[in-house]
């Protein structure tokens, strides 16, 4: 019973580390497209996926947990409060990198909103830009058509 507590205790960080690698792995990683609607929905796609796993790892952390806890009544109460001890840090550490995560979309979502006005602003001051050459050209052509119409007068 001591040898399987111990497996257990040796499994569960193991089992805890392996997860946290394989959310933050290159392997994980997606190809974000250009098109904002679709990489908005890819994000979201991908946040959904951290957050089941991260429901799945504390189920299992839970189930491990509630396994040790009620299998082995007879465990002293020094092991279970370690036990709960090294449980609760877990639980906090993976909460901490939840949040770390989330504040990084927010971050990304900020920087993305940003870069969309910035680009309006952009698009804004071309289509002024471009206005003002219309209405200077109109304005040459209109006094062209006004010198022609002058000397056409002269003429006669």
């Amino acid at each position: 019973m001591l040898n399987r507590l111990s497996l257990v205790k040796v499994c569960l960080p193991l089992i805890v580390l392996a997860k946290a690698l394989s959310i933050n792995s290159p392997a994980n990683a997606q190809i974000i497209q250009t098109n904002p609607q679709t990489q908005d929905s890819l994000q979201e796609r991908i946040r959904q996926q951290q957050e089941e796993q991260n429901q799945q790892t504390q189920e299992r952390m839970r189930e491990t947990w509630l396994q040790q806890n009620l299998q082995q009544p007879q465990l002293l109460q020094p092991q279970q409060t370690i036990q709960q001890q090294e449980f609760t840090r877990q639980r906090q550490e993976m909460f901490r990198q939840q949040q770390f995560r989330l504040q990084q979309e927010k971050t990304r979502l900020q920087q993305q909103d940003f870069s969309r006005q910035q680009q309006l602003r952009i698009q804004q001051q071309q289509l002024r830009q471009d206005q003002q050459i219309r209405q200077r050209q109109q304005f040459r052509l209109q006094e062209q058509i006004r010198q022609q119409q002058l000397r056409q007068q002269k003429n006669l």
